[in-house]
């Protein structure tokens, strides 16, 4: 990403955050019937030690470098979470960069494979499905069909309607799932594989468009995920590991959380097939 990129970003999410401030757990004032929430400009320098002017030019988008004292300073006003404070200071070049990416995941197609029963899949950085296994395509058939163009986790949450069927809780999984990639996407949401899949969907899906708008930040963490499928209800565990020799890839593992899911995924893996 560019510096005026970063920048931008930056001031959006500043504002995003800014605005989404519960006054009241602050020991602030209620804003009033045309302000029922957030901060004022003011409020947050007041809180933060930073002088207005200073603050004001970060929401504008204008060249300064803040110091990593004053981001620390900022994220604790605004109340950021740790994935949103890392998302900050690697906004403003206070972080690593990311590892480059490689075109495909080296040595992970067994990997796979050996997880019989449980579905798996490889992410490339911009989220990218690039390998799965034979359970992952009993779950979800069109990882074979669908255009390679296509082959996204955000693209097929947001945008198949088999997906969307699958998932009982699609609007708190879909909005989880663009806050966790764009807390990784960070300083790369500029690159050409990332600013590809968010322009075809900004104007593709509106709920990704509004989620997006939201500026949301939050970090992976292990959790139970249903599935509605044709042979009733899965639950899984939902996993995540990062190769030591491949950091830029994920590998995405579902494991059943229980008898009746393992039961259920041998007949699913039956009827595919017929």
């Amino acid at each position: 990403m560019s510096d005026d990129g970063r920048r931008t970003e930056l001031a959006t999410f500043l504002r995003a955050r800014r605005a989404q401030v519960d006054r009241v757990a602050l020991g602030l004032p209620a804003g009033g019937a045309r302000r029922a929430g957030g901060l004022r400009r003011e409020e947050v320098a007041a809180l933060s030690g930073v002088s207005i002017t200073w603050y004001t030019w970060l929401e504008q988008a204008r060249d300064v470098n803040p110091s990593r004292q004053v981001l620390d300073a900022l994220a604790r006003a605004l109340r950021l979470s740790d994935p949103e404070h890392a998302y900050l200071l690697a906004l403003a070049g206070y972080a690593s960069p990311p590892t480059p990416a490689t075109s495909e995941p080296q040595h992970l197609g067994s990997l796979l494979e050996s997880l019989v029963g449980s579905p798996a899949f490889t992410l490339a950085p911009n989220w990218t499905i690039t390998a799965w296994n034979a359970a992952y395509e009993a779950l979800y058939p069109n990882v074979a069909t669908i255009a390679p163009r296509d082959r996204n986790l955000l693209w097929v949450v947001y945008r198949d309607p088999f997906v969307r069927g699958l998932l009982p809780d699609w609007e708190v999984t879909s909005s989880r799932f663009l806050a966790e990639f764009r807390a990784e996407a960070g300083p790369r949401l500029g690159d050409p594989d990332f600013r590809e899949i968010i322009e075809r969907l900004l104007v593709a899906s509106p709920a990704f468009r509004a989620n997006w708008e939201r500026h949301d930040i939050e970090g992976f963490t292990s959790r139970r995920r249903s599935f509605l499928t044709e042979v009733g209800p899965l639950d899984f565990e939902h996993h995540r590991l990062a190769p030591a020799d491949q950091r830029d890839v994920y590998v995405v593992i579902y494991t059943a959380a229980g008898p009746s899911t393992v039961a259920g995924m041998k007949r699913l893996q039956r009827l595919r097939a017929r």
